[in-house]
């Protein structure tokens, strides 16, 4: 009796398992086909095409004052204190560059984020609502976790989500 009660207390996660719904999704392909997503890029392109103007001017700005700097230096009879401000005009440019570069990336991030977060969670509560709706014990997403093989029992959740989207 107690090695039939011990097979069975051993057997009893895979009888469980047995019964689990599994669904897969890909979020990445969901957030993909939404139509705002298109709206975020063109925002997007529009803001990093402005940053990029910008960071051409100040280019522009610290080629000319590299170049007169090449004048400058190569003037034997030039004083030192005027190379000296020069080469410091330069490094000052070149700093100014820098941050400019950076502060521009962080805020291609900023809005980056603002404009795809609402998108996301949408897909993401309609991956929820479809697991919920299904009565899913677990709902994979290919696009973070790939999954190497997903059998007969598995349940292939795109076309509810996309349907939940308004996708289709």
């Amino acid at each position: 009796m107690k090695k039939f009660l011990m097979i069975a207390i051993a057997l009893m996660p895979l009888m469980l398992m047995a019964q689990a719904r599994i669904g897969i999704v890909n979020s990445q392909e969901l957030f993909d086909l939404m139509p705002e997503k298109a709206s975020a890029e063109a925002q997007l392109k529009v803001l990093s095409d402005r940053y990029h103007t910008e960071y051409l001017l100040l280019q522009n700005e610290f080629d000319r004052k590299y170049a007169d700097y090449q004048a400058v230096a190569s003037d034997a009879s030039m004083p030192e204190a005027i190379k000296e401000r020069r080469v410091q005009e330069l490094q000052e440019s070149d700093k100014k560059i820098r941050e400019f570069q950076k502060r521009a990336a962080d805020d291609i991030a900023a809005r980056r984020e603002a404009l795809t977060r609402p998108l996301t969670d949408k897909v993401q509560e309609a991956i929820r609502v479809a697991g919920e709706q299904g009565a899913f014990d677990l709902v994979l997403d290919t696009a973070v976790t790939p999954v190497a093989y997903a059998g007969h029992n598995t349940i292939d959740l795109m076309p509810v989500v996309k349907a939940l989207l308004g996708l289709e």
